[in-house]
């Protein structure tokens, strides 16, 4: 009896077995397709040129840095990654703090025609990036910030926010009224229920909307690419774009090119890695506990 019921099991252990087979496969499939554009930049951008173009295709050729150097010596590298940089750190943080305030304003203070204005605002988001690019120009023209970070920061910041806003209204509206209606009864004054009872509690929130803007400002190529001109305000992205416009023996340069997609992965990895956790409770939306 005790031998049939051991077989009885191991049947029902192997029919799971076999059912969860192809979510396996399917698992292996995606991290497969997922992972071999990661796999393709890496290696070329660790590889020599010869290498690159070999036939039959070296999987696993020699690692080497020249490719890095090349760049430092063809472009102001060092100059773009430190506008990069610049510009994604400045976008991201005005972006959180000009969506914050008007996220508050939107979730707590009922004024005439709010409805209409956030609907205006996230209609807003549908406008395409490339046909407001005349009128822009035209602005930062009039305001003396063309080829110049704050005017690409500030072009940039004006295209997050909307959903930034839309956003942090909802993770807002979770935090219960009563708390600052406590906070105001002992004091506290408005700008204190913001920084010291409200933002604590829609942290995850921010960290989730400051990791996706400063990604889609450190990956944005349009803004730079239309609006500066001179290297002091140009960014890696548009590097590519110099980079591209180049020829070696072999045709266009993609060692140069996948090295600086190696040098634009790695700091969002970094960022990602450190950040996850807050990522997984800002998405959950688990701001009130």
């Amino acid at each position: 009896m005790r031998m049939t019921t051991n077989r009885l099991l191991a049947n029902i252990h192997w029919r799971q077995k076999l059912r969860s087979g192809p979510v396996y496969l399917a698992f292996i499939v995606f991290t497969i397709v997922v992972l071999l554009p990661i796999y393709w930049m890496t290696r070329s951008a660790f590889s020599t040129s010869t290498d690159l173009y070999k036939v039959p295709l070296v999987y696993f050729p020699h690692l080497t840095v020249k490719n890095f150097a090349t760049l430092l010596e063809q472009v102001p590298f060092a100059l773009y990654l430190r506008n990069s940089l610049l510009f994604a750190l400045s976008t991201t943080l005005l972006t959180l703090l000009v969506s914050y305030l008007a996220a508050y304003a939107f979730a707590r203070i009922r004024f005439p025609g709010s409805g209409l204005l956030m609907w205006i605002l996230v209609l807003s988001m549908a406008l395409p990036d490339i046909g407001t690019i005349v009128p822009l120009y035209r602005i930062l023209k009039t305001l003396h910030l063309s080829d110049s970070i704050a005017g690409i920061t500030l072009v940039l910041t004006s295209a997050l926010t909307p959903f930034t806003v839309w956003v942090l209204v909802s993770f807002i509206r979770q935090v219960p009224y009563e708390i600052e209606e406590a906070a105001t009864l002992d004091g506290a004054s408005l700008p204190q229920v913001l920084w010291r009872i409200l933002l604590p509690v829609t942290v995850p929130g921010l960290v989730t909307m400051g990791l996706i803007n400063f990604v889609n400002a450190w990956n944005n190529l349009l803004y730079p690419l239309s609006f500066t001109t001179s290297p002091a305000a140009k960014t890696l992205s548009v590097a590519i774009t110099e980079i591209y416009a180049g020829y070696s023996p072999w045709g266009k340069p993609w060692e140069l090119i996948m090295a600086v997609g190696v040098t634009m992965t790695i700091p969002i990895v970094i960022l990602v890695l450190f950040t996850q956790r807050s990522i997984v409770r800002g998405l959950t939306g688990g701001a009130v506990k």
